[in-house]
């Protein structure tokens, strides 16, 4: 753990409680319709326990401090998962942020933390509505607070997909971004031009798609974050993933060159980005590009075919691999956190 922090970001891909749960509505039941059919509390639970096990071998085996989840139904299945890694990592107090969306498939995203390194004051927790035909997928904003009393403004995102077609759906993303990049700024005006900013999530778009340079002001330039005028900027950190290739690394294991694989082509979908007070050696939380890694631990998760996809747990309507984990990788960095001088 250290003078620092580890942060990661996982799509766990349709973490859902079990086909008759007392916990979902009658009108998700209705609208999940016979994807669920199959879906028990058995199976339920060895996807938290392949989950987990990934989510123990993180940092060097002693688990992220802070991670960001998306695709989960609620929040008693983000408790089995919790529980699951806390009985793993037993040294680690982890708790869960998470809050329910309207979402149409009744999908959210959530924050995992562990409660020795950070809190939640009361009313800290906003879910930013993104405004759309076909529904709204919401970006949660938690104003974590750091041991030392920092207050961190971190985003979780889970932008709309692009079912339908990329460039067909693309203006949902576009209004994400745009969802984003104002609360971004809201942030800095309610708690200070100095105050530091995470964003994570699956964008659905890769790092150089309009949704994210031009609507949710991101860029791959560090200078430009730092000198910006008008409106605050984010630095995306997935340069050392973005045009790297298929390959291997010194153990042999495969490395894949993206986080999600469509047809077999590699896209960088999950992507950490961050504000101009995580940049620099004047920042009290400064985020490190160098350290942005796709996880690929266990090698169980990596697939054996011609390119490393990962392997899915499917079910939700697709065939069930027990011995599978997501469609996504999952993505962590590290942060470093200085006292100011």
């Amino acid at each position: 753990m250290g003078n620092g922090y580890f942060v990661a970001w996982w799509n766990v891909e349709n973490l859902f409680d079990e086909e008759h749960s007392p916990r979902r509505s009658e009108k998700l039941q209705r609208a999940l319709g016979e994807s669920l059919v199959g879906w028990t509390a058995a199976l339920r639970d060895r996807k938290v326990a392949q989950l987990a096990s990934v989510i123990a071998l993180m940092n060097g085996g002693a688990g992220p401090d802070l991670l960001g989840v998306c695709e989960v139904e609620n929040e008693f299945v983000m408790g089995l998962l919790t529980d699951a890694v806390r009985a793993a990592l037993p040294g680690r107090d982890y708790r869960v942020v998470h809050a329910d969306t309207v979402d149409q498939r009744g999908i959210d995203v959530a924050f995992i933390f562990d409660a020795d390194l950070f809190s939640v004051p009361a009313g800290e927790v906003f879910q930013h509505v993104v405004m759309r035909r076909t529904g709204t997928r919401e970006l949660l904003q938690v104003n974590f607070q750091t041991a030392e009393g920092l207050t961190w403004a971190v985003f979780g995102n889970h932008w709309p997909s692009r079912s339908g077609g990329q460039f067909e759906s693309a203006a949902y993303r576009a209004v994400a971004g745009e969802t984003l990049a104002y609360f971004h700024q809201r942030a800095l005006e309610v708690h200070g031009a100095d105050t530091p900013v995470l964003v994570m999530g699956d964008f659905n778009d890769e790092p150089s798609d309009l949704s994210l340079t031009q609507h949710a002001l991101s860029t791959r330039q560090r200078s430009k974050v730092l000198g910006a005028i008008k409106a605050p900027l984010l630095w995306n950190l997935m340069g050392p993933v973005i045009g790297a290739d298929d390959g291997t690394d010194a153990e042999g294991i495969p490395v894949p060159a993206g986080t999600f694989y469509f047809q077999n082509f590699a896209n960088v979908l999950d992507q950490f980005l961050v504000g101009k007070n995580m940049i620099g050696p004047a920042a009290r939380l400064r985020a490190h590009p160098a350290t942005v890694a796709i996880v690929t631990r266990p090698a169980a998760m990596i697939g054996t075919g011609t390119y490393p996809a990962p392997v899915p747990f499917g079910g939700m309507g697709k065939d069930v691999n027990q011995d599978g984990y997501s469609d996504h990788y999952p993505i962590t960095m590290h942060v470093d956190h200085h006292e100011p001088e």
